[in-house]
């Protein structure tokens, strides 16, 4: 009752300001000796009895990206027998290459694939079931750890949103023609510069928190939509700042900030992890992410895992090269570094690879196994993979 409570009333003060605007319990004891298991001693809450679930993490991550696009393969039309059975055969293709970790699709689109009161379903979500239950139910009864994914800031197509709820907070703020959402090749964006923002984001994790036992929180790389100066030129001149790349930084640190210690809150023991793009530079040019301070300041994440889909002859980042600056950029600063390995490149063409590395994915058929034995010779906690 009272976590509704608390949902209605955001819900309420949200609405006003857009007008002013315009499962199984896994439970690991620490002496269990299950191998790679990280389970974090220190307290978080003074009350012994608040703590009801103690997640299961790894020290060594392996780990698969679960996106949303998959869902209408195994989620879409099933019944709910259909749906665990499919999941089976994930977790028992996931188990056979080690897989230790899921990073499942819960939030790509200001939708939901859980049981919301915040966000309609997404598109694939045709069944009464929650598949989010569903699957820490099935997850961690075979010892897989679960983070729920979120995408922050893309929403729904123009189409999407007028079929909408008329409720449906996102809906309200385009229908009042409100500056914290734009659209942008016909699909709406949530606008970083409002605090608004960062509060509707850190509620869509506290949602889930409330009332299922993830392991952790993750989000990737959907940052800023745009470079275009119009985007947020009216708020950044409002702002009285001066560098508009160090101000949409801002911006998004705040949300990154925000996101982290609403996981905390709820259990310092789960875990944040955000996955930028592999190339360091593109982060802060085309998406203004800050991805040194992230990786580098206590206070923004546990685990980053950049995207490093790059075969070892692409000649704008080599991935050994790539994987070197990686490791500077996180040594010693008590962040876990992740590696994203794409898998799904394997046997297909690198249009943007350059000349020398166009064709490597397909005449290489061993690029990920080499690639897999450079992270586990490096400084990195592990890797993930993108199929």
């Amino acid at each position: 009752m009272r976590k509704n409570m608390r949902k209605a009333m955001f819900l309420a003060v949200i609405s006003a300001i857009a007008l002013v605007s315009c499962t199984a319990d896994l439970s690991t004891p620490a002496d269990s000796g299950t191998s790679g298991v990280q389970i974090q001693n220190e307290s978080y809450f003074e009350d012994e009895s608040e703590k009801s679930y103690i997640p299961l993490n790894y020290t060594k991550q392996t780990g698969l990206w679960l996106p949303y696009m998959d869902f209408e393969n195994y989620m879409y039309n099933k019944s709910e027998e259909e749906y665990r059975s499919e999941l089976k055969k994930i977790i028992s293709s996931a188990k056979a290459d080690n897989v230790n970790t899921f990073y499942f699709h819960v939030h790509p689109n200001g939708d939901a694939y859980y049981k919301s009161d915040i966000f309609p379903k997404g598109v694939y979500y045709t069944g009464d079931y929650d598949p989010l239950r569903i699957m820490l139910d099935e997850a961690h009864g075979a010892g897989i750890s679960v983070h729920a994914w979120l995408n922050p800031y893309r929403m729904q197509t123009a189409e999407q949103m007028e079929n909408m709820p008329d409720d449906f907070i996102v809906k309200k703020w385009v229908n009042d023609k409100s500056p914290m959402v734009k659209i942008i090749n016909n699909r709406w964006y949530l606008n970083p510069a409002y605090d608004e923002v960062t509060e509707l984001i850190s509620s869509c994790a506290e949602e889930i928190l409330e009332n299922y036992d993830v392991d952790g929180v993750h989000i990737d790389d959907y940052f800023y939509p745009t470079t275009d100066i119009e985007f947020d030129k009216a708020e950044f001149e409002s702002s009285g700042e001066s560098d508009l790349q160090q101000w949409r930084q801002s911006n998004i640190n705040k949300m990154v900030k925000s996101l982290y210690d609403t996981v905390k809150k709820y259990n310092k023991r789960l875990k944040f992890g955000i996955s930028p793009q592999g190339n360091i530079d593109a982060n802060y040019n085309s998406q203004y992410a800050d991805v040194e301070l992230w990786a580098g300041e206590k206070g923004y994440a546990d685990y980053i895992i950049p995207q490093i889909y790059f075969g070892f002859k692409n000649e704008t980042c080599p991935f050994e090269a790539t994987l070197h600056k990686w490791e500077e950029l996180t040594a010693d600063r008590g962040v876990s570094l992740i590696i994203g390995l794409a898998e799904y490149k394997t046997g297909e063409e690198d249009k943007w690879a350059g000349e020398s590395g166009e064709r490597e994915w397909i005449e290489n058929p061993d690029i990920i196994q080499q690639q897999i034995e450079l992270v586990e010779e490096s400084t990195a906690d592990g890797y993930a993979l993108y199929r």
